[in-house]
């Protein structure tokens, strides 16, 4: 019996050792895509020059989202990949690109970057840096919606962002519905 119980205790001190290793291994890998880039920022192309051409590759660097008074920022990376998404809040292609006008969609994992959105209230400021400069969004909306609701991610005729999170924020595995916010520029 005590030897199961030896056997049971190293399989879970196991576990729990890959466990706290894929962890440590996701927030040094971000905080280091973080603290690398940062730099970086200042050498993206401006947003009305090459960038309006041509797509950017997926995981190329589009700038900085920053929202004070949730302490949070993190570096935005164009798509939505799982590798990704892991390191970075993602552009959604085809929606305008940090900088430019029209409806901007950024998605992130709500256990990592996106995780503060809970606690987000209208009025709130975020910001998005870019090769172009700061811009200051205002908050006006946060909505729940189904996977399937994909009007969000349409133009719009005002300078509008809109996070995209998985909805509700506590529960494990794949989340029902999608938790949107939505800001527009503040003049």
């Amino acid at each position: 019996m005590r030897r199961r119980l030896l056997l049971l205790e190293c399989g879970l001190f196991a576990m729990a050792t890959v466990a706290l290793g894929y962890v440590a291994y996701v927030q040094v890998s971000s905080w280091t895509l973080n603290e690398r880039r940062t730099l970086e920022i200042k050498r993206i192309p401006h947003p009305h020059q090459s960038m309006a051409a041509i797509a950017p590759r997926e995981g190329a660097l589009l700038g900085e989202i920053e929202i004070p008074r949730l302490g949070e920022s993190a570096m935005i990376l164009e798509g939505t990949a799982d590798g990704t998404l892991r390191r970075a809040v993602g552009h959604i292609s085809g929606t305008a690109l940090p900088g430019q006008a029209g409806n901007i969609c950024l998605a992130g994992h709500r256990d990592s970057f996106f995780r503060p959105l809970r606690r987000i209230s209208r009025g709130d400021e975020i910001s998005i840096t870019t090769a172009g400069g700061l811009v200051v969004y205002r908050v006006e909306d946060t909505s729940i919606v189904s996977p399937e609701d994909v009007q969000i991610l349409e133009p719009t005729r005002t300078e509008t962002l809109t996070l995209i999170t998985c909805y509700p924020f506590n529960v494990i595995g794949p989340a029902p519905r999608r938790f949107i916010v939505r800001a527009r520029r503040v003049s």
